[in-house]
């Protein structure tokens, strides 16, 4: 196998409520180079592009270009609204020698070499492999609309008014959903170069959440192997925490001064 990888690194990072989420400290690195350097000394792995936000990609050479180039990957321009904008134009960089691409969140810092074991030995003999979490919890499909509290806020009316009124707006359950089957999928996803390229090229790609799913759209089946939960996706500061305890990494109020970046 000759995989390129392509790191995701394009969004904005708006769910994360401060500062961009690839820069946090995890234990002594930043998070991006984290999700990079899992890939780095993977025998399958020939070359890795890291997809940057096209706006300030600049900037991005200017904080990561030292230490991606060191670890021999390259940066090239992502999407600037959508993640399949990010994917499709990452793929044209993809060296004609790759027989596959993988493609991999820049927030899942935690994805480790058992995962990536069987992700690649399963895309060794399958077009299209992804891992995933078989979900545990229950689900419920609940509606859109919101609706308020209730006898108990009407009662705070009369003595409060407005001020002091808790605020608990919610939504009402519809169904619930049948888990049996259902997984949470991860990244990364690996497929065979040529499936990936057409499946791009062919159709409408709004509302793609994953690579996955354009793959499913022309029929090519798709397997799932085990995923891991250390190898989560970074979404909220509560999501880096919980890694932190996961990995045991330290925070950088946790390290020397000196050791911190």
């Amino acid at each position: 196998m000759n995989v390129c990888v392509l790191i995701t690194a394009a969004g904005s990072s708006s769910r994360f409520g401060f500062g961009d989420k690839l820069a946090q400290d995890l234990g002594g690195r930043a998070v991006l180079l984290r999700s990079v350097e899992a890939f780095t000394k993977r025998d399958e792995v020939r070359s890795i592009l890291v997809a940057a936000p096209p706006d300030s990609i600049d900037e991005f050479r200017d904080r990561y270009g030292g230490a991606l180039g060191f670890h021999g990957a390259s940066i090239v321009e992502g999407g600037r609204v959508e993640r399949w904008e990010t994917v499709r134009n990452a793929l044209a960089a993809v060296p004609e020698e790759c027989t596959h691409v993988a493609v991999h969140d820049a927030a899942r810092p935690g994805v480790g070499d058992d995962v990536l074991d069987r992700v690649f030995a399963a895309a060794a003999v399958h077009a299209a492999v992804i891992p995933g979490l078989a979900v545990r919890d229950t689900l419920k499909r609940v509606g859109e609309q919101l609706v308020a509290g209730g006898e108990d806020d009407a009662i705070a009316d009369m003595i409060l008014g407005d001020a002091g009124k808790p605020q608990t707006s919610a939504k009402v359950v519809e169904a619930t959903v049948d888990r049996r089957n259902l997984f949470a999928v991860q990244t990364p996803q690996v497929f065979r170069r040529e499936v990936i390229v057409e499946a791009y090229a062919k159709g409408n790609l709004e509302g793609v959440t994953d690579d996955a799913s354009v793959v499913e759209r022309m029929g090519v089946p798709v397997v799932v192997v085990e995923g891991d939960p250390r190898n989560l996706k970074i979404t909220t500061p509560e999501d880096l925490e919980l890694l932190r305890t996961l990995l045991g990494a330290k925070g950088p109020e946790g390290r020397a001064t000196h050791k911190r970046f």
